[in-house]
């Protein structure tokens, strides 16, 4: 939230705006969005493009970067594509998963890829304030924070910390897993967290239920898979 908005508005009056619903960003259908203009992108257009930027990195193709070129634009706005809502893991960075340059994603990333109140505040400003037309949240194999959780919730174990409080906001995708009776409990509590969070999302009003209800804003999951490089869509 350190840049200010294309319109040489302040902050404060576009959280004010927002907050009042006056922003309502209706979506057009246009062209890929560009740093030095506004983001016009459907929410197809903006998944569209994360998809084929990902088989470009899956296939160790990925777009030759001047990251030189468009930073003074950068310096005045930013109009980035899409949310992401990622997991802290080193090893997925969507700028790189989806092959983004810099301004192109806003990206969200906490263990477990789980939405709680701060998250879902600078999600809602990613869509009201900077007009960022998709959410995509992304789970990814081998999740060590889902991992923790199924194995905390077999063994009782206390974990020390603020551990805990991850622990609590993965448990629902854990008992959605065990409840399926899948044959691999790991991979459908990953997959459950991701549906899980997409549902909150979708639900979350005031600001994203409504945009997603006019169909200005689309909620997608997504799996990464840390073998092979690529994205499915859950």
């Amino acid at each position: 939230m350190c840049d200010q908005h294309a319109s040489h508005v302040s902050r404060r009056t576009l959280l004010t705006a927002v907050a009042a619903g006056a922003l309502a960003m209706p979506a057009a259908p246009g062209a890929a969005a560009e740093v030095s203009g506004s983001n016009v992108m459907t929410p197809d257009a903006a998944l569209a493009r994360l998809l084929e930027g990902n088989g470009r990195y899956a296939a160790n193709t990925p777009s030759y970067r001047d990251f030189s070129a468009g930073r003074a634009a950068r310096v005045a706005a930013q109009h980035p594509i899409a949310c992401v809502v990622g997991c802290a893991d080193a090893r997925v960075a969507p700028d790189f998963v989806f092959d983004q340059g810099p301004g192109d994603l806003f990206v969200v990333r906490v263990a477990g890829n789980f939405v709680n109140t701060d998250s879902l505040a600078s999600l809602e400003y990613g869509v009201a304030v900077l007009g960022a037309p998709l959410i995509l949240v992304l789970g990814h194999s081998d999740c060590g924070a889902v991992k923790a959780t199924i194995e905390v919730m077999k063994t009782n174990v206390v974990l020390p910390g603020h551990l805990p409080m991850l622990i609590d906001a993965i448990r629902p995708a854990v008992d959605l897993a065990e409840k399926a009776r899948a044959p691999d409990p790991l991979a459908e509590a990953i997959a459950q967290n991701v549906r899980h969070n997409v549902r909150r999302l979708e639900q979350a009003g005031p600001i994203l239920s409504d945009r997603v209800a006019r169909g200005q804003v689309k909620v997608v999951g997504g799996f990464y898979d840390i073998g092979n490089r690529k994205v499915t869509l859950l």
